[in-house]
């Protein structure tokens, strides 16, 4: 994979497999290079875990040039394809939101993660609207001449009003609009119950996105029941973080340094992961 659109073609390639798209989020150019070298055959971008990570609380109170930026440098440092989420596209309406898909897109990305949660409002973007910025990404995608993925979130189970049957209709029909529109995979966010799972992905008939949470069903259940992508989410920042407190309190109340130094990598491997990955020809 040499150019932006050979890596945009594998990317989606690799949501149409038998065995599930396991997709890390990384947060910045260690931690992408990390998933990397470990085999994933992609990474993405998480936004909680990246903006935090420049001091920012997730949602759109960062500029979106220095989320750009950020994007760009893990581009640069990886050779496998990147998806970079967007949250909600940093723009009201489709013009802005192509804009912002447009700079990820010259950054080096090749899929987009859109999600359908107001950040501003704070409230659920009606359908037809978040259907219109669909269209337009696609339509961005075929005049740049590069196959992005988008994948098309919506918050619908725990930004809606209603019973859990209620949410799950309305989770499925904004899912089917999305997918009308052009998404190439759909993500009913804090979806992790076997039964709704199998129900989501009969009724949309195309590559359904998960998220590893607590009570999410191992990747061989995942596969039986048919989803196609398994995002890692915020959760290997979660566990990140989770572990130096783990080591601030043993230092701060043992006196000992195990949680410090056990599995720690060394120097030069931590160095290695700021240098582009050199992949041998084939």
């Amino acid at each position: 994979m040499t150019t932006q659109s050979e890596k945009a073609e594998e990317f989606r390639r690799l949501h149409h497999q038998p065995r599930p798209l396991l997709l890390p989020n990384a947060w910045d150019v260690a931690s992408a290079r990390a998933f990397e070298n470990a085999g994933f055959p992609a990474v993405a971008t998480s936004s909680a875990a990246l903006l935090v990570s420049l001091g920012y609380p997730d949602g759109e109170k960062i500029p979106r040039r220095e989320m750009v930026g950020a994007i760009a440098r893990i581009a640069q440092r990886v050779a496998i394809p990147l998806s970079a989420d967007v949250v909600a596209g940093f723009g009201r309406g489709p013009r802005g939101v192509v804009g912002t898909v447009r700079q990820v897109l010259r950054a080096g990305a090749v899929g987009v993660n859109l999600e359908d949660y107001d950040p501003v409002g704070e409230r659920l973007f009606p359908v037809r609207g978040q259907a219109r910025k669909i269209q337009a990404i696609r339509e961005l995608g075929r005049s740049l001449e590069v196959p992005l993925v988008i994948n098309a979130r919506t918050d619908a189970l725990w930004k809606s009003p209603g019973t859990p049957e209620e949410l799950l209709r309305e989770t499925i029909r904004r899912c089917i609009a999305y997918r009308d529109a052009g998404a190439d995979c759909v993500y009913p966010m804090r979806l992790t119950e076997a039964e709704s799972i199998q129900t989501v992905v009969e009724a949309l008939q195309c590559p359904v996105n998960v998220m590893v949470r607590k009570g999410l069903p191992p990747v061989a259940e995942l596969e039986r029941l048919g989803v196609k992508r398994v995002s890692f989410g915020p959760s290997a920042a979660y566990a990140t973080m989770g572990l130096l407190q783990r080591i601030s309190q043993e230092v701060l109340t043992e006196g000992t340094f195990h949680s410090l130094v056990d599995g720690a990598i060394g120097f030069e491997e931590l160095n290695q992961l700021a240098l582009p990955r050199v992949v041998p020809p084939s």
